[in-house]
């Protein structure tokens, strides 16, 4: 089998390969093609790939390409995780909402509008090679805002895209450690869209457990997401929030606390991965051992601003554990080239699991996944106060593809200004000024 994988210079691709060093069944991937614009990331990139491979007889081949249509031929599943403007793009998305007082962060508010109308013409370019090229190759998205590009895809490869993130899993993996159970044992009743979403049970043995941490506030706030949110309004909620709500339940203390910091994430993992890529130039540097100390680093700063605003000092241990996306990827390769039937929290088109929501829209829930593909599994209806906030932002993201497709500026003012965490039309219309001025990509914004 064969996978290639687009950002194929991107940091976290060794993440992916080391997973497939572990798979050595029949079936597996044999052959890995790295796609990317930036040649001098390719290499740095396969350099950490042939240490993590070392001698095994059986590593997945690897070759690297800056020709996408070169890369897409042949392909059995494509891996996207491209990042459209680089974490330049993602430092300069994260000022220009600061400098006006909201909230840019790359996924969420008007940070994720603002990478989404430069990504989604760049996912549809690429989805309508796929379905040219390689008509019979399973998408696996990890490209952000996931959700979003993972329904701009959808329109030219059907249920052949399916959206990967792994929030929902660590999320549930910790709640299932703080339970004493297994966590591939539990059961997780998980649903939303993509960074918004709510784990409303956690069955072991067929008994729900989930009110039984709800009811102990000792043992919520034990773990990430209560120390996060707090345990009473965890309780008020009677569900665990993914860790990204935070921005929309905490907006102020967080926007402050990305105000008050000496540099926003993005330019942090700017400039750490400039100074990663430029010491991988060095034909001496020892690759493996360079990239897992960069990675240690990445991963203890992650969502620092948010624990600021809570209060929290360093990340536990425990919670440094992420849900493994690369351990989701394999598993859903698995289960479609193997027809090896499993259970995962995707990102699919909903057709009829939330009727709040029509058929297309793509949401974030737990699949059946086997040899046709991932197959969304019934729900219980969400609360209101949950089915307001996701319709208003899948309200957002129509908005944004809307954009994207017309070059309509006003559509794009409409995007930002229909957001909740945009306080204003006129701060939507300097948004689009911002951000217009910023990224050369948005020119095609200039259209009324």
């Amino acid at each position: 089998m064969r996978l290639t994988i687009l950002g194929g210079g991107g940091f976290r691709v060794p993440l992916v390969y080391g997973a497939l060093l572990g798979d050595h069944a029949e079936g597996r991937i044999t052959h890995v093609t790295l796609h990317d614009l930036d040649p001098a990331r390719l290499t740095a990139v396969a350099r950490v790939l042939a240490d993590q491979a070392g001698d095994a007889p059986d590593a997945p081949s690897v070759t690297v390409t800056t020709d996408l249509d070169e890369a897409l031929c042949g392909a059995d599943f494509v891996f996207s995780a491209i990042r459209v403007g680089g974490l330049a793009g993602r430092a300069a998305d994260e000022r220009v909402a600061l400098d006006l007082g909201v909230l840019g962060q790359e996924t969420v508010g008007a940070g994720g509008i603002a990478y989404g109308l430069r990504t989604v013409p760049v996912a549809v370019d690429i989805a309508r090679r796929i379905a040219r090229l390689a008509p019979d190759a399973w998408v696996i998205n990890f490209t952000n805002p996931a959700g979003l590009v993972t329904e701009a895809m959808s329109r030219h490869l059907g249920d052949r895209v399916i959206g990967i993130c792994d929030s929902p899993v660590g999320l549930g993996r910790r709640v299932a450690r703080v339970l004493g159970a297994e966590p591939d044992e539990a059961g997780i009743d998980y649903v939303g869209l993509n960074h918004l979403g709510w784990l409303r049970g956690l069955r072991v043995a067929g008994r729900d457990e989930l009110p039984r941490l709800l009811a102990d506030p000792d043992a919520l706030g034990s773990f990430e997401e209560g120390r996060l949110f707090g345990p009473a309004w965890l309780r008020s909620l009677g569900a665990i929030p993914n860790e990204y709500l935070h921005y929309y339940y905490f907006n102020r203390e967080t926007v402050h606390a990305y105000q008050e910091a000496k540099q926003t994430r993005g330019a942090f993992l700017r400039d750490q991965q400039d100074r990663f890529y430029a010491e991988m130039t060095r034909p001496g540097a020892p690759a493996l051992r360079t990239w897992d100390r960069t990675r240690a680093e990445r991963e203890a700063t992650y969502m620092t601003e948010n624990r600021a605003s809570a209060g929290l000092g360093e990340r536990d241990e425990t919670d440094l554990e992420s849900g493994g996306y690369e351990q989701v990827a394999l598993a859903l390769m698995r289960a479609i080239a193997r027809d090896e039937r499993t259970t995962l929290i995707l990102n699919v088109r909903n057709r009829t699991t939330l009727r709040v929501l029509d058929e297309e829209a793509v949401i974030e829930v737990p699949c059946l996944v086997d040899a046709n593909g991932a197959h969304p599994l019934s729900v219980a209806p969400l609360p209101g106060h949950a089915t307001g906030l996701v319709c208003s932002v899948k309200a957002v993201e129509r908005e944004i593809l809307a954009a994207a497709g017309s070059g309509s500026r006003a559509t794009a003012v409409k995007a930002f200004a229909l957001h909740p965490l945009v306080d204003s039309v006129n701060i939507a219309r300097r948004l689009v000024d911002g951000y217009t001025d910023a990224h050369p990509a948005l020119a095609y914004l200039n259209r009324t």
